[in-house]
């Protein structure tokens, strides 16, 4: 029905709370989808006039949208939660110290440039072996639990991949079947600026070209995703300038979370008579790089990879995107594969979740590892970078190594050795 809001949708059935995280840690009600949701109604209706109480229980969310898989009525919850985090946000001033902690992580993660510059101080740290001697002493931890979190959750640097730029056009290999346009991401152009190697270079053994397209800057998903509506509107309008303008037939994505934002630029610019049509018209064409793969029929020769591997589906891959099976089918076609799936439940990264909830991110992806190790993989692959940090964090607690990929890394290398 026209107009109508998202909010009515929702008929308190419950078969949102067992697929809900944060209900499964304390079973309270205000923590669960349908809680939250009834908050926000209670704002909307005038029930409730300070917003202040309702953004715990919003922060404590981790918008993994599970719930919308759960939901028998369609809910959609993903626009409810950002529409009334931005209007909380809008309407109670945070706490100073976190006002400045949040403020300091979007001064860094949706600005590539910024990364880029910090890049070669981070390598110096780790390879110097400070990181080590901090970790080994917990002197971090004495300093600050904050930068000792964002310490632990650092992605080990590359540092000719963090400076190294992607080329411009690649041609396919044989004749062309589909044009792509490959978006870079934020944090993963500059700390896994090798799973957008791997996806060039898969996408072109099987026949796209593939461009990318310059200058591109964040596409606001975190922004949007933590309830900085001004902040994503800009960055989207900023995406929509730059890929409007790019011939191709499709954008391809190999982060989750942006994805699943990208999908939705038409919603969030519908209200901006400028940009409304044009926004829908870019996300037309979004596709995360699995449902590209999925639509050719391969070409390029698959070699073996002989691993055990466990793949986590990311939730805004899985529950936000509905990609469910596309990944999966592309590891199954590599020979010698073992291939063993974890429930599809997070494992506590989102976003930024893991660096502003820590107690409650740390119990979800203690959830997590408890389905993960019994499997005993080689390998755990994964399609988006935040899940990749999380579940190397929670390995290395453990004392695990098993390395974190992305499942295309894994394609890639068996295109190679075939």
């Amino acid at each position: 029905m026209p107009g109508r809001d998202p909010i009515d949708d929702c008929v308190h059935c419950g078969f949102c709370l067992p697929a809900c995280p944060t209900y499964l840690s304390w079973g309270q009600e205000m923590d669960s989808p349908r809680g939250r949701i009834d908050l926000l109604r209670g704002i909307r209706d005038g029930r409730i006039r300070d917003a202040g109480p309702v953004r715990l229980h919003l922060d404590r969310c981790l918008g993994c949208m599970a719930c919308m898989t759960a939901c028998p009525s369609g809910v959609r919850y993903d626009r409810i939660l950002e529409k009334g985090r931005a209007e909380v946000e809008a309407g109670a001033p945070r706490a100073p110290d976190d006002r400045a902690h949040r403020d300091f992580l979007f001064s860094l993660f949706p600005r590539p440039r910024r990364l880029r510059t910090l890049a070669p101080l981070l390598w110096l740290y780790q390879a110097s072996g400070l990181q080590a001697l901090l970790r080994w002493t917990g002197l971090l931890r004495l300093l600050s639990r904050r930068l000792a979190r964002l310490d632990a959750l650092m992605p080990r640097v590359r540092l000719g991949g963090a400076l190294r730029r992607l080329p411009q056009r690649t041609a396919a290999t044989g004749p062309p079947r589909l044009r792509v346009a490959l978006v870079e991401g934020c944090v993963q152009r500059v700390f896994f600026q090798h799973v957008n190697e791997a996806t060039l270079r898969v996408l072109a053994a099987e026949g796209c070209e593939v461009l990318v397209p310059r200058p591109q800057g964040c596409c606001g998903a975190l922004s949007v995703h933590a309830g900085r509506r001004e902040e994503a509107l800009a960055l989207a309008r900023a995406f929509v300038d730059v890929f409007e303008r790019v011939e191709a037939d499709v954008l391809v994505v190999n982060a989750a979370g942006c994805g699943s934002h990208l999908k939705e630029l038409g919603h969030l610019l519908a209200g901006d008579p400028a940009y409304a049509a044009r926004a829908a018209a870019v996300a037309s064409r979004v596709r995360d790089v699995s449902e590209v793969l999925a639509r050719l029929t391969p070409l390029a020769r698959r070699g073996p990879v002989a691993a055990r591997v466990a793949y986590q589906p990311a939730c805004h891959l899985h529950h936000a995107q509905g990609v469910r099976t596309a990944p999966q089918a592309a590891l199954r076609a590599i020979p010698g594969l073992d291939l063993r799936e974890l429930p599809d439940t997070c494992c506590g990264s989102a976003g930024i979740y893991n660096l502003v909830q820590t107690a409650s991110s740390h119990q979800i992806g203690q959830r997590k590892m408890e389905a993960l190790v019994p499997l005993q993989p080689d390998v755990v692959a994964t399609a988006n970078p935040g899940c990749a940090l999380q579940l190397e964090l929670h390995l290395r607690e453990r004392g695990i190594a098993v390395p974190v990929v992305h499942f295309v890394e894994l394609l890639d290398r068996s295109i190679r050795n075939g």
